[in-house]
């Protein structure tokens, strides 16, 4: 349509010149930027971020000198691989829309990542959604842990901080229960063939040993230092090991393949070593 179709040719309005109604026009301006635009990816800061109750998030995103309003919904935003924070820098793909009601220019976002390392969790979307579709992360293929195991085993490199939290909390809570460590690093090119190989050491030495459950932990990190709890094959052998297992790795708001693949997440080590602890020290 025309920019002047409902104005004459010097400008002026007259009696018969279409009058729009605001609604309308809104409509108008939505629909033509989002048939003239094609989703794009878009970097900047969040500011202003609301989690809504029902599950949508809005925030700001905004450089040196301009910002723009984002609304991402529930069914994207429970896609997220990490927690979105205000003064995280990222990169948003989304159609650039506008809400009606308020006449305000938005971006609906539909995919969101950290700034710099998209093609990290562009490799890990891929490998979670081809895992998923496998049915590899099923709850029906969860085991329960044991409420008294006879004595637990651990995955993580003998010099980790993950090691030492893990060791207190259970002298704390449960300290007769035995722990066998099966060593691996946690970090590195090596890493991720390492845990493969120890967490089906573990599964094989499991009746020999008298371990009952196995904790896969280590502590915080960036993505790039938690990549290797994102490789597939260790993925299968946590599904595949014969006993139950518990992820804690990194923080609560990080998130790895194994974590899904486990057959309970917890946030942290501390909180692997607590829930599986749980039935001595009840």
């Amino acid at each position: 349509m025309p920019a002047n179709s409902f104005l004459p040719a010097n400008g002026a309005a007259t009696p018969a010149a279409q009058v729009l109604s605001v609604s309308e026009l809104n409509r108008m301006a939505r629909e033509l930027l989002e048939s003239t635009l094609p989703p794009m990816w878009v970097g900047g800061e969040i500011s202003n971020l609301v989690r809504a109750a029902s599950g949508h998030v809005y925030f700001t995103l905004k450089d040196a000198s301009a910002q723009v309003r984002c609304a991402m919904w529930r069914n994207r935003a429970q896609l997220l691989a990490f927690r979105p924070e205000n003064g995280m820098r990222v990169e948003a793909r989304a159609l650039v829309t506008l809400y009606e009601a308020r006449g305000d220019y938005q971006l609906s976002v539909e995919a969101l990542r950290p700034a710099g390392i998209g093609s990290l969790f562009e490799a890990f979307n891929r490998l979670k959604a081809k895992l998923a579709a496998e049915g590899l992360f099923d709850e029906a293929g969860r085991r329960a842990l044991p409420r008294y195991p006879r004595a637990l085993g651990i995955v993580t490199s003998p010099q980790a901080a993950a090691l030492r939290d893990v060791l207190v909390t259970l002298r704390r809570r449960a300290p007769h229960l035995p722990v066998v460590l099966y060593p691996a690093p946690v970090q590195g090119a090596d890493a991720p063939a390492r845990l493969l190989e120890a967490v089906r050491s573990a599964g094989r030495r499991a009746a020999e040993d008298g371990v009952d459950a196995l904790l896969l932990v280590r502590g915080g990190g960036s993505i790039e230092d938690l990549w290797a709890f994102n490789d597939e094959a260790l993925a299968r052998a946590l599904r595949a090991c014969p006993l139950p297992v518990v992820c804690g790795v990194g923080h609560e708001t990080d998130f790895t393949i194994a974590d899904f693949a486990a057959d309970l997440r917890a946030p942290t080590p501390t909180g692997a070593a607590e829930l599986a602890s749980a039935g001595w020290y009840a």
